[in-house]
């Protein structure tokens, strides 16, 4: 049962575009496109409002999420959320120990909070909260995503600005750390 009041088999008949991009069972082949196979529906429900809002900038899928009404975007983020998650390697097996460390307790120095916090143990995320899934995410994704967030260009963490803040503090070698890291979570 799902947070989002949806039909997965109306999403699965509705999903054709989605999965030229993101792959017929929600994982993507392009290491910079998301798999969203496994993700909380609540969280695509966000995603996709801000991508047709203009909280979040993408030329093909803020055109795609124009043309979704409420109804088409519970029903695919329902559909997609039933499916497997991706299961993926680490991509630097040399950057674990540093990815996990800055996962499971965040960095003291700088102020980085764990990621753990919001996005569990093992990369589940917290859908009733909106927290999204990150475990077999693809890394350069990530990585792109952290680097939005610390730049600014990414504002979807709404008022709360918690990843705006996060991403902030992280170094380049620690955006690359955990995003590896969290490509090989299960």
């Amino acid at each position: 049962s799902s947070l989002v009041d949806g039909s997965a088999e109306d999403g699965k008949a509705k999903a054709l575009t989605c999965t030229a991009c993101h792959g017929p069972e929600g994982t993507s082949v392009n290491p910079l496109w998301p798999n969203i196979a496994g993700q909380g529906a609540p969280y695509i429900v966000t995603q996709l409002k801000a991508f047709k809002e203009g909280a979040r900038q993408d030329p093909l899928m803020t055109s795609q999420a124009m043309l979704l009404s409420d109804e088409d975007m519970a029903d695919l983020a329902v559909y997609f959320e039933s499916l497997p998650a991706a299961a993926k390697a680490v991509k630097d097996p040399n950057t674990v120990g540093r990815g996990e460390g800055l996962y499971r307790g965040g960095n003291l120095e700088t102020g980085v909070a764990a990621c753990i916090a919001c996005h569990g143990p093992s990369g589940d995320g917290n859908p009733a909260a909106g927290y999204p899934a990150l475990r077999g995410q693809h890394a350069d994704y990530v990585a792109k995503q952290l680097r939005d967030y610390a730049s600014g260009s990414r504002t979807s963490d709404g008022k709360t600005r918690v990843m705006r803040d996060v991403a902030a503090r992280l170094s380049d070698e620690e955006i690359a750390a955990i995003s590896s890291y969290v490509q090989g979570l299960r």
